[in-house]
């Protein structure tokens, strides 16, 4: 089963890393946030990629075409201009480097995929977001609702606390962040069927993902939710960035599920 990554985005939110390259290449502990989701994948035995680039796309073919120089030690003989490479440690990825577009939306960027996905049930993630979600588990959810599209929805920890006010401006009741108090909301990680491509079939290059093709697989009951009720973060804006880089270097990073 393959793993589609949408990686080609702006990255307006956190400008202050995505000036010079693109959101999924920010690094979370000294490597790009990329690889970190694809080793989650990994762990599960799925390590054929297919990524969708767009902006500043040449960054993450540069990362994938080095990629044994980023991670080995080298002997770098300038005199005779020869380089050896010592004891690399390299991952069992197989990647596909798929130019989406500058511009393109997250439906236009997968509706580009068919040609290498094929006739099989595929994975299906944001370059941003990192979770100890079971894949494993999520697939066998998706296999036994026998649904088109299967989404991991999550519940973010929320931002602030709520407050029960009277009439009269009394605080009846304080109450400080809870996850009881979010909602449900997309953590992406989808498995989906090849006949997603049937709700794809227009031009859908300035379309979201997340809007009409999700909404009309929820209006045609083709749409099941597996809860995830573990870690999930999406590197949306510096501090989550500066979040999850404290949880690394502290070894508390709950989706590094690897050894």
């Amino acid at each position: 089963m393959k793993v589609v990554i949408f990686a080609g985005g702006l990255g307006t939110r956190i400008s202050e890393e995505t000036d010079v390259r693109p959101k999924p290449m920010v690094e979370i502990g000294g490597k790009p946030i990329l690889w970190h989701i694809m080793k989650i994948y990994s762990q599960y035995g799925f390590n054929d990629f297919i990524i969708c680039l767009g902006y500043r796309g040449y960054v993450i073919k540069e990362y994938f075409m080095n990629y044994f120089l980023h991670n080995s030690d080298i002997t770098i003989d300038l005199a005779d201009n020869k380089m050896e490479i010592h004891g690399t440690r390299s991952e069992s990825f197989k990647v596909t480097l798929l130019e989406t577009g500058m511009n393109t939306k997250t439906a236009g960027r997968l509706q580009q995929v068919k040609k290498y996905t094929g006739e099989e049930d595929f994975l299906l993630t944001y370059g941003d977001g990192v979770s100890d979600v079971n894949i494993g588990e999520l697939v066998a959810f998706h296999k036994k609702h026998n649904k088109i599209a299967t989404v991991t929805s999550v519940q973010p920890d929320a931002r602030f606390g709520g407050m029960d006010l009277s009439a009269d401006g009394n605080v009846n009741a304080f109450r400080e962040k809870s996850k009881a108090d979010a909602q449900w909301i997309n953590g992406g990680f989808f498995v989906l069927k090849p006949a997603v491509f049937n709700y794809l079939q227009k031009d859908m290059s300035h379309v979201m993902w997340e809007d009409e093709p999700l909404e009309s697989l929820t209006n045609d009951k083709q749409l099941v939710a597996y809860k995830h009720k573990g870690f999930w973060k999406c590197m949306d804006a510096l501090r989550d960035k500066i979040e999850l880089n404290e949880l690394w270097e502290t070894g508390k990073a709950p989706w590094k599920i690897w050894k």
